[in-house]
């Protein structure tokens, strides 16, 4: 089959590689579309993904497409069936999952090699997708899964100033979702001026660009006198620290951006201390896809807002050394879509 295929630190080929194998109780499907995701970006880059990474292997992980063959075993999924895929698999049997955290699953694995022409993955990762909702939008559902999770863990409650570190396809997520919990003021903190104007029309009370402004000042000068939820969406050193600095009294921090694991961030944990901030990481996407899927067919999302670029298999690997189309949103990955 085709395939976007990683074979080493900045040494990627779009080329054949071999067809998944279909197992007992999995399913084959005939990807359609794939969307891009920063953690391709970090494999790309060295840095590896969720779990370690092992040489050569497709990237991609935010599938679409149609069932082409099913396995033994397999009740629930036939031929023809439009499906998404989870592409966090876990045992079910070891202590976390037995706890119910199964996204901390001592035998996780990914099963999503998306960027490819077939991905083969366990039935209980296949989720059906409804008339409502295009192959193309329903590449999108692990990156809402994985925003929703977030959200989850952010807890914004009617009326909470949120600030939204980063602006890229997460953060336009997170903006959306924290309209839709009806936040007070909405702060986007983003380095990239071109998106001061994107972010203003998507409902954000304040955009703060930190190579220009001083983003304190700019919350003071705007009136802001408590920052309660901030969700950093970078992971970067001074993304994190800012977002620390910002955060208000008894004020949550989500920090969802996967950061470099070379790196350690500093923290000045007195101030932190005195203001009583609960910091919380987002990990994948448990329990969330099906309600992503929710989401997805009532089309309360504008994804006009969220999708940058639509590009083939082929201008992948320049994609990933420059980001050009990254840095503006979600790219989609054309495998056999719609025309």
């Amino acid at each position: 089959m085709k395939a976007v295929v990683l074979e080493g630190k900045e040494n990627v080929r779009v080329g054949e590689f071999k067809d998944p194998v279909l197992e007992k109780g999995s399913v084959k499907v005939e990807i359609a579309y794939c969307g891009l995701c920063g953690t391709d970006v970090h494999k790309f880059q060295g840095k590896g993904g969720s779990r370690p990474v092992t040489y050569p292997v497709p990237l991609g992980h935010e599938a679409s497409g149609v069932v082409c063959e099913v396995g033994e075993d397999v009740t629930e999924y036939k031929v023809g069936d439009r499906v998404t895929i989870d592409p966090n698999w876990s045992c079910g049997h070891c202590y976390y999952c037995k706890e119910g955290i199964t996204h901390m699953c001592e035998n996780s694995r990914g099963v999503s090699k998306g960027l490819a022409e077939y991905v083969c993955a366990p039935q209980e990762n296949i989720y059906k997708i409804p008339d409502e909702v295009t192959l193309k939008e329903a590449a999108l559902t692990e990156p809402l899964s994985c925003c929703l999770h977030g959200m989850d863990l952010l807890d914004v409650k009617l009326g909470d100033t949120v600030a939204i570190i980063g602006m890229g396809s997460i953060g336009s997520i997170v903006l959306e979702l924290c309209k839709k919990a009806s936040a007070g003021d909405i702060i986007v903190i983003e380095a990239n001026e071109e998106k001061r104007e994107k972010a203003m029309a998507m409902g954000t009370t304040l955009f703060v660009n930190p190579l220009k402004e001083n983003v304190m000042e700019k919350i003071e000068q705007a009136g802001i006198k408590n920052v309660n939820r901030v969700m950093e969406c970078v992971g970067i050193n001074d993304t994190i620290e800012t977002a620390l600095q910002i955060a208000g009294k008894k004020a949550i921090v989500v920090l969802f951006g996967l950061p470099d694991p070379k790196k350690d961030v500093p923290i000045k944990m007195r101030s932190i201390l005195q203001r009583e901030i609960e910091i919380r990481t987002s990990f994948l996407n448990p329990n969330t896809t099906e309600r992503a899927i929710h989401i997805l067919k009532n089309k309360d999302l504008d994804l006009s807002q969220i999708v940058s670029m639509e590009m083939p298999m082929e201008n992948v690997p320049e994609e990933l050394k420059s980001q050009e189309y990254m840095r503006n949103g979600k790219v989609i990955v054309k495998i056999k879509g719609e025309s």
